[in-house]
């Protein structure tokens, strides 16, 4: 999960050619749990040798320091970047959909790739327009690096970069990714989502999102929902999802559902001091309601400590809060009250 907490700053004028003004300030924490799939079933998923960039990069995501005791995601994945000069904040999660390991294949290899395309292309592009002084000479504004990058189009390019990696054979995933921009405090989302229990928190301002599936968003403003990303969906539990098939003839499978990043919701909202962010994966749509979320966040606040503390400590508690929930025999969860609903039907 992540939680972000925006903070708007006030710095002292500088020339342009030396630092740009930069009115906001983004406080991120992260935690996660995996579910353990592999070792209920005895087995040992493959995964990215650890001298593989993919696998280098994973583990040194993993070694986020966090409260929560677990080391891996399971199937999902989390992304949290820098942009370009420091012009904003990438994140996102992805939720391997685990009905691939029916056909062989690991989900947690897809989410994990697509995560780590996101996070290489993130780190080279603006989170606004290309910063350039105007006191430079033509020539020396035509040397600025980089473009501007929205979620949809750091979705896409990631997704081909999924389908080009061939440790990944096959699989499908969820997918939410968000960007804010630390000059204008605009945030913007792309989603493509099947919820898991990975989190990002921050405190924000501007953001854009992209998301496609169950995987989403929740923004927080004074303790109140101010917006809850929808879920996107085929029917019950069958979630929008970003997918590679096998090229073999000999592995196949037939459920599934092929979607394209052009069918990802965008979001665009700008933010307010001190709002938050969370990014989620079904870990904790599926098992905690949105009003518990916003009630946590709440009482974390309240005890005080410095606003990294804060996004961290509600980031842990809300994973160990969704895992108690997932193992309870007597509350009904969002799940089983949407299953109610809808379930029997499809």
């Amino acid at each position: 999960m992540a939680r972000a907490i925006l903070r708007k700053s006030f710095r002292s004028k500088r020339s342009m050619s030396s630092a740009p003004l930069r009115p906001y300030t983004f406080h991120i924490g992260a935690s996660w749990a995996g579910k353990n799939t592999d070792a209920r079933k005895g087995r040992k998923a493959p995964s990215f040798p650890p001298d593989s960039d993919i696998g280098m990069w994973r583990d040194h995501t993993l070694s986020r320091p966090k409260a929560v005791n677990s080391t891996s995601a399971g199937q999902d994945f989390l992304f949290v970047q820098a942009m370009r000069n420091n012009s904003g904040i990438a994140f996102g999660v992805a939720d391997g959909v685990g009905g691939w390991e029916e056909s062989g294949v690991d989900p947690s290899l897809f989410s994990q790739a697509l995560m780590f395309h996101a996070h290489r292309y993130s780190r080279n592009a603006w989170a606004g327009e290309p910063e350039i002084d105007p006191t430079l000479d033509y020539e020396e504004r035509e040397e600025v690096e980089g473009w501007e990058m929205t979620p949809y189009e750091c979705l896409d390019l990631a997704y081909g970069g999924v389908l080009r990696e061939k440790f990944v054979q096959a699989g499908a995933s969820t997918a939410c990714l968000v960007t804010l921009n630390a000059s204008s405090g605009v945030l913007r989302s792309a989603k493509f989502v099947f919820p898991s229990m990975s989190y990002v928190c921050l405190y924000t301002d501007p953001v854009l999102l992209v998301s496609l599936g169950d995987s989403g968003f929740i923004v927080i403003r004074s303790n109140s929902i101010l917006y809850r990303q929808r879920p996107q969906t085929h029917f019950f539990n069958c979630p929008k999802q970003l997918t590679k098939l096998p090229t073999s003839s000999l592995r196949r499978f037939s459920r599934a559902c092929v979607d394209s990043p052009s069918e990802a919701e965008t979001y665009r909202v700008k933010l307010g001091d001190g709002d938050i962010v969370i990014a989620y994966t079904d870990g904790l749509a599926d098992n905690v309601f949105a009003s518990e979320v916003v009630q946590l966040c709440a009482l974390v606040s309240r005890r005080g400590g410095t606003e990294d503390e804060q996004v961290q400590t509600i980031a842990d508690r809300l994973v160990d809060y969704a895992r108690l929930c997932m193992h309870s025999t007597v509350r009904v969860s969002p799940f089983e009250s949407v299953f109610g609903l809808f379930g029997s039907k499809n």
